[in-house]
């Protein structure tokens, strides 16, 4: 069933909390992401408030392949929320056993899973049972908690044996959040040990990054998270320099056109006073390294109106 994930080494856009909404995803799609995923969603919003939530999980079938993440703590909850899913028919569902933010942690959520894998199994085996076959699964987690609990070779094989279809391993401590270098040999020694697929994720910032995580892990698939976050046509530019060793610069009329359709394409899916909240973290990262991107910044963040960011994305370039 995961064979066309894995036909070749893909790229995958990660799941990113308040950035990969549907909007997100079609500009990446656009500039070449091969495989998306959605925000993680609470596995208890679900199923307790399931109108609410559904905006996280609905997509597009031009957005396929299209995997949902889900988080949670408890066997019965992930199941359940599992369950839910298969009506939409996404390719994937993932489960999240990285996340490091305190207020997932505080729950058992996210990477707290990690200090306890045997209930990180039951999870597991309880989504492969309420999912019966139907859709795969995949289980992203990381290193271990800290320096001292480097787990995952241990938890990897735990996901392997409990029924998860591949497993993504992004290789920093719960502890380190997203600071310091990501420690790649960890993907290196999950990938020889596993025999279930293996992506990467973690400091992917260009095309020479994914062809040297490619050579020194030989991972199944490169996931970007953060280095896609105001430069989407990285995905292009990496599938460019696998191929032939090469890639296309971007021009400013490419960076104009991009955050402008992007500005676009929320609108159709937010109310405007929502979207000007919500976009101003995505527009300020398209305005890193540009000239007066400090003052581009500071009127961003005091807009009012979507035509008055659009006039500042425009005076910009």
């Amino acid at each position: 069933m995961i064979n066309g994930l894995f036909d070749k080494p893909r790229l995958w856009l990660a799941p990113l909390a308040g950035y990969t909404d549907q909007a997100y995803r079609q500009i990446c799609k656009e500039w070449g992401a091969e495989i998306l995923v959605s925000e993680m969603v609470s596995a208890d919003g679900l199923i307790r408030d399931s109108a609410k939530t559904a905006q996280y999980i609905t997509f597009l079938d031009t957005e396929r392949p299209f995997g949902i993440q889900i988080f949670g703590s408890e066997p019965y909850v992930m199941a359940k929320a599992a369950e839910f899913l298969i009506p939409y028919k996404p390719d994937f569902i993932d489960i999240n056993m990285g996340c490091p933010v305190k207020k997932v942690v505080r729950r058992g959520a996210g990477s707290a899973l990690m200090q306890t894998p045997e209930k990180a199994a039951v999870i597991v085996k309880e989504v492969q049972n309420a999912l019966a076959g139907s859709i795969p699964f995949s289980v992203k987690f990381r290193s271990g908690w800290d320096n001292s609990s480097l787990n995952f070779l241990y938890f990897g094989l735990m996901m392997q044996d409990s029924g998860a279809d591949f497993v993504t391993l992004h290789p920093r401590t719960s502890r380190q959040m997203f600071g310091g270098l990501s420690n790649w040999e960890h993907i290196k020694a999950l990938k020889a040990r596993l025999n279930i697929p293996v992506v990467g994720n973690g400091d992917l910032h260009s095309p020479e990054d994914a062809e040297r995580m490619l050579n020194e892990t030989r991972c199944d698939g490169l996931m970007i998270g953060r280095g896609a976050l105001g430069k989407p046509w990285i995905f292009r530019q990496c599938r460019e320099f696998l191929t032939s060793g090469s890639y296309t610069p971007i021009t400013k009329n490419h960076l104009l056109e991009t955050v402008v359709k992007h500005l676009e394409l929320a609108l159709q899916y937010q109310r405007e006073a929502v979207v000007v909240k919500e976009m101003r973290s995505q527009l300020c990262f398209y305005t890193k390294g540009q000239l007066g991107g400090a003052e581009i910044r500071n009127k961003i963040n005091h807009a009012e109106s979507a035509e008055e960011l659009r006039q500042i994305l425009r005076h910009m370039l």
